[in-house]
């Protein structure tokens, strides 16, 4: 073969390629169960998505909580000129004073938002790309007027989040982060000294009739620590003057259902660990796994006197070695920066807010939104306005 058609040989080869993964069309579902066949065939090894977007999740939430609110999903699909799913990217619409404004279907209740990507796209992914699917958006018939893509990371599994081509602004709040090395030695993770007194304040627990560790799997366990949380979690709540967020119509069903929902890959669509006796249980985190990354959603522990010995550190520390035995890479503890989160966290999660206008009317709405945003950052970072910022919460809520 001659040295010119060597070239045109891979000329060939890259133009294949690149159209292998450019977007040539971009379909809408009004309904999320009619997108579910696309979005299945999305989670498997040759994607990538964060566990809060799989459709078991998403689609619970929407059952329970969207519909209750008045979300109508938006599920835009990126495909390839063959018609294969390239990305799916999540959206529900909400009406506020007349404005459509769209956002990842999960609301507060999800901590990462990012689409479900190809893996193979996410690797020649342009700016023109994701344009393609906005343009798509702006269709009168969707009547939506602008974008609000919060809390986005920056990058999943290693690869480039592509929204992230869009204009970004700093997420309001940082999400603490735990890298775990591979075979990383368990005094890595958490220091001989912070073991040995967390191993002394559990003495005290494995004195209970039935004390353990465990990870629910059978739905008897997770009805029993469910029923729990949902006891002890409002009584929380109020002795810290915070409103119950978990009292929201819709909000106990969905983390009920997610919880029951088996994946078809092992696991549940939300994992419970938690420490219990024969008596009670004592504490409860739980959250989204994927075979990488545990990442918390909600938690509590016990309101009786051997909340004194630290329950919910010590279950952090069996989270932490179950995972790192699993090979997992990360851990993170949900968006805030909670002082115990440090205790194990080390760095954060760089994660992202985009506001798109995607007309004239919604430019303005994209541009209130940022600013206020911004704004919740200034204060998030400044002490004396979080603390101003507690004290009237703490006023408003008595």
């Amino acid at each position: 073969m001659t040295m010119a058609a060597v070239i045109e040989s891979r000329v060939t080869e890259t133009r294949a390629q690149a159209e292998a993964t450019r977007v040539a069309d971009v379909a809408v579902f009004r309904d999320i169960t009619a997108a579910e066949q696309t979005w299945r065939s999305l989670e498997g090894p040759g994607s990538v998505l964060t566990p809060y977007q799989r459709f078991d999740l998403l689609a619970n939430w929407q059952n329970h909580i969207g519909t209750k609110t008045g979300v109508e999903p938006i599920i835009a699909v990126a495909r390839d000129a063959h018609r294969q799913p390239l990305m799916l990217l999540p959206l529900g619409i909400q009406r506020d004073h007349g404005i459509g404004i769209a956002s990842f279907l999960g609301d507060k209740h999800i901590t990462f938002n990012m689409p479900i990507c190809r893996r193979d796209f996410l690797a020649t992914a342009t700016r023109g790309d994701i344009d393609s699917v906005l343009d798509t958006l702006r269709a009168p018939a969707l009547a939506i007027d602008a974008l609000a893509l919060v809390r986005q990371p920056r990058h999943w599994q290693s690869l480039a989040n592509p929204m992230a081509l869009l204009p970004t602004q700093a997420a309001v709040n940082g999400c603490p982060l735990m890298a775990i090395e591979v075979n990383a030695a368990p005094t890595a993770l958490i220091s001989n000294s912070f073991r040995r007194r967390l191993k002394s304040k559990e003495k005290k627990l494995q004195a209970l009739p039935g004390y353990r560790y465990l990870k629910a799997e059978t739905d008897a366990d997770i009805t029993r620590l469910l029923d729990a949380f949902f006891t002890i979690k409002p009584q929380r709540m109020a002795l810290q003057k915070l409103p119950n967020v978990f009292a929201h119509p819709g909000v106990e069903n969905f983390i009920r259902g997610a919880c029951h929902t088996a994946l078809p890959d092992g696991g549940h669509a939300i994992e419970i660990h938690a420490l219990v006796c024969d008596e009670e249980v004592i504490a409860i985190y739980a959250g989204v796994a994927d075979g990488d990354r545990f990442s918390m959603m909600f938690n509590t522990y016990t309101l009786s006197a051997i909340a004194h010995f630290s329950p919910g550190l010590i279950l952090m520390r069996y989270i932490v070695d179950h995972y790192a035995a699993l090979n997992y890479s990360a851990i993170d503890l949900g968006i805030g920066s909670d002082e115990y989160k440090r205790l194990f966290c080390k760095s954060d999660e760089p994660i992202f807010d985009s506001f798109i206008g995607l007309n004239a009317r919604g430019k303005m709405a994209a541009s209130g939104l940022s600013a206020m945003a911004h704004l919740k950052r200034l204060v998030k970072q400044t002490p004396a306005l979080m603390k101003a910022a507690q004290t009237i919460r703490g006023s408003l809520n008595r």
